[in-house]
């Protein structure tokens, strides 16, 4: 890969989406390398909506992404240092491009209102998102070749998802929308105007208690199915080391709208680091 565009891929990742930029640090050479471009076009998707004023241009964004994948334009394409590090790593790794194509096709939910209607629905999202990251990233440890990671990717992949979307709860809440599976709050007498007014109920509290008991049945079947790997794909899973403790600090908040507390960056690499020593062997 060019030095100057994985720099740019891998500061740009520092900057979107700090928490999986750290989980890259335990990692090294060009497997770092490959989950670093991964990761980066990740967050160039996933940020999206907050640098567009409506949908139309957000899918505009969302099929350059598309063509690029398919081929189109490579010329141009290659201009785009993230693009241009995600190119090298599919030919080196051997990554299929349809399921990148699914991530983007799951993406399109972020660019509208739309509440995500139920929990299959939610389940389907981070299955296409979150745990196909890293389904790939387990197939970057493993040179290229596929295997079989569809418990740990998968349930830890709808953690992630569950933890992520509760830990900004407040800050979707403020933009008008629902992340989270809706037929969990309606399900407890909940209305969309408390959400939106930032209105804390005892049916709301139910509502988010119960899906955070999701996120801890989710994390525990995550950690059984990781142990049960190779040793050498389970660095591409340490970030399960933060996000468990993250779900910890969200049991003891009580206002579900304020920012979510969290470890600051040199507690998270210690507990990637000591995460990753303790699972290598």
């Amino acid at each position: 890969m060019a030095g100057e565009n994985l720099t740019h891929a891998s500061n740009a990742l520092r900057a979107t989406d700090r928490d999986r930029f750290l989980a890259t640090l335990v990692l090294a050479g060009p497997h770092r390398d490959g989950v670093v471009a991964l990761y980066a076009f990740n967050a160039e998707i996933a940020a999206i909506r907050d640098r567009v004023s409506s949908p139309a241009p957000g899918e505009i964004r969302l099929q350059w992404w598309n063509d690029a994948l398919e081929g189109q334009g490579h010329g141009a394409v290659r201009q785009n240092p993230v693009a241009d590090v995600l190119l090298d790593t599919i030919v080196a790794y051997a990554i299929p491009t349809g399921t990148l194509q699914r991530l983007l096709a799951a993406r399109r939910f972020d660019l509208y209102d739309d509440p995500m209607p139920d929990l299959p629905t939610f389940a389907g999202y981070a299955g296409e998102t979150a745990s196909t990251l890293y389904q790939l990233a387990a197939m970057i440890l493993n040179n290229g070749e596929i295997i079989e990671t569809g418990d740990a990717a998968g349930h830890l992949g709808v953690a992630h998802a569950l933890i992520g979307h509760l830990r900004a709860f407040g800050y979707t809440a403020g933009q008008g929308r629902i992340m989270l599976p809706w037929s969990i709050f309606a399900a407890n007498g909940v209305e969309e105007g408390e959400i939106f007014s930032r209105t804390p109920s005892e049916g709301l509290h139910a509502a988010l208690g119960q899906i955070t008991d999701m996120a801890h049945e989710h994390i525990a079947k995550a950690e059984a199915a990781i142990a049960a790997l190779p040793p050498g794909l389970r660095p591409a899973f340490a970030q399960f080391s933060v996000l468990k403790a993250q779900l910890a600090l969200l049991d003891r908040r009580a206002d579900p709208f304020a920012p979510a507390p969290d470890d600051t960056d040199w507690r998270k690499l210690a507990r990637l680091a000591w995460w990753t020593f303790r699972n290598r062997r």
